[in-house]
């Protein structure tokens, strides 16, 4: 018997009397599961596969983790739980590339950053379907993650070409790509309710260089504009709203030839010195009670982001002036710079939201919003973003799966064929007190008010559970049952369960 199955037994029997949280990537004090009775980290798919036989035996609830990039407590049920955190079974093989695509396999704990630096030492990449932070790909495709763009797929599931499942009696079901099979439409957004992922073909293309480019608007220009006309025409393109400086920065990137520039730009959205966080953190924790606090903050933050967030990577000096160049993953992505921690390493922290819509309504949908800025400013309370790159505003090329943001069906009477806009909100968690923000009520009444009054579906990780059990109602019932008699099939024990699987009702 093996160590790790030794482990497995020993824990049988002590277990429960050990039972605490498992955080998300914000620490201690951010719990992802509540109920958590062990951790293992298994460096083969061979361990995950044994990891998850042991739980189907002892009739535990086990779930997957990669980097806990997640914000709320959905993570698990509120069951006596077990992790399999992936990061240690990271292999990459059966790389091919001829002409314009390609496939590698990836293990389930492989990340994004190297997935990257291994593609780009062989002139390959993944395209457009990525993300904007180190989490893991399999974590990615599991809980519907997507890039930017109206254009392009960028769907991180849209890459993948097999996904293999470890399903609830410990046998990995390969589910190979067929929009026809519900099989394949419940793996390509699982939330992790079928089986944790073993590993995933994906398609891979030769490596490209592209722009980067911004530029500052007048909102009316966006909330009045074309939005489609703004984004479809780019690889990837996003906005980021200030709305009490009633400006957008309108980010936009595309592919330029490969010889055109020796400019090595590398994104960071995160870095920050530790004298910057102290002063940041400072600033914002005063505006849980001082309005102008975030007034400032917001009109700082605004200043900084309409400089490139870019370093050139040859020398990791400062890119000043826009548009900025380099290979696709550093300028699309990018990761720390040399030296520096993400922010949340010095205590800065966010509540979040995100709602996805159908584009053909964007306008709408922001000038709610604003419209709900403005009500509290007629009362004299001026509302503001307090995040470091404001309101950030995403799209989607429709995707078609089961419980993806951007599925293209139209059931709920709403024509979702163009994409969706999602409205991305984070906003800064004070440290002190309890922890509210400034006018609390407003941010829970905009969610409501924009669940109550649009079409809309949540993003899986970026939501509390009062927001998803709230937006249950715009979800397709047909959908969710064809997804749950999969997941039956998967797991007809349930030992996969999480409270979002409760709350939409598939367990």
């Amino acid at each position: 018997m093996t160590s790790l199955l030794m482990k497995a037994v020993v824990l049988g029997f002590l277990s429960s009397a050990f039972a605490v949280p498992f955080n998300t990537f914000d620490g201690p004090g951010f719990p992802a599961c509540y109920n958590v009775s062990a951790v293992y980290q298994p460096t083969s798919v061979v361990d995950m596969v044994s990891l998850v036989k042991m739980a189907a035996a002892s009739n535990i609830p086990v779930r997957a983790s990669g980097k806990g990039h997640m914000w709320y407590d959905t993570m698990c049920s509120d069951s006596e739980t077990i992790i399999i955190q992936t990061e240690g079974v990271h292999s990459i093989s059966d790389f091919e590339l001829t002409g314009s695509e390609g496939s590698v396999m990836i293990e389930a704990g492989v990340t994004f950053f190297e997935l990257a630096d291994y593609l780009h030492a062989r002139n390959a990449s993944i395209g457009y379907a990525l993300v904007n932070w180190n989490m893991t790909v399999a974590g990615a495709v599991a809980m519907g993650a997507h890039r930017s763009s109206l254009r392009e797929a960028s769907m991180v599931a849209s890459g993948v070409l097999e996904i293999h499942i470890i399903d609830g009696t410990g046998t990995i079901q390969k589910v190979v790509r067929d929009e026809t099979s519900d099989d394949w439409l419940a793996a390509s957004t699982s939330l992790g309710l079928l089986g944790p992922i073993a590993r995933m073909k994906f398609k891979i293309f030769p490596s490209f260089k592209l722009y980067a480019k911004q530029e500052t608007l007048a909102e009316n220009d966006v909330l009045n504009g074309d939005i489609y006309g703004l984004i479809a025409p780019y690889a990837t393109a996003n906005f980021w709203w200030w709305p009490y400086l009633r400006k957008f920065h309108h980010r936009y990137y595309d592919v330029i030839p490969t010889a055109s520039t020796n400019q090595q730009g590398f994104q960071s959205t995160f870095s920050i010195t530790e004298i910057e966080a102290i002063a940041a953190r400072t600033l914002l924790d005063s505006g849980k009670i001082l309005p102008t606090s975030n007034m400032l903050s917001e009109t700082i933050f605004e200043g900084i982001w309409s400089a490139p967030n870019f370093h050139e990577k040859s020398n990791d000096t400062t890119i000043t002036v826009w548009p900025v160049y380099g290979w696709d993953y550093d300028v699309l992505i990018g990761g720390l710079y040399p030296g520096l921690l993400p922010e949340w390493d010095y205590n800065l922290r966010a509540y979040t939201l995100e709602l996805a819509f159908p584009v053909t309504i964007a306008n709408r949908v922001l000038q709610r919003v604003r419209g709900l800025f403005d009500a509290q400013l007629a009362k004299g309370i001026t509302m503001t973003s307090t995040y470091r790159s404001g309101i950030n505003i995403k799209f989607g090329r429709a995707y078609n799966d089961l419980l993806g943001q951007v599925w293209a069906n139209t059931t709920d009477g709403t024509d979702w064929t163009k994409g969706a806009i999602m409205f991305d909100f984070p906003s800064y968690r004070p440290t002190w007190g309890d922890n509210l923000r400034f006018n609390e009520p407003f941010y829970h009444n905009l969610s409501s008010t924009l669940i109550n009054e649009f079409p809309c579906r949540p993003h899986w990780t970026k939501n509390s559970r009062d927001v998803l059990t709230q937006s249950v109602k715009n979800l397709d019932p047909g959908h969710l049952q064809r997804f749950a008699a999969v997941r039956e099939k998967f797991d007809p024990n349930g030992i996969f369960k999480s409270v979002v699987g409760q709350i939409i009702g598939v367990m």
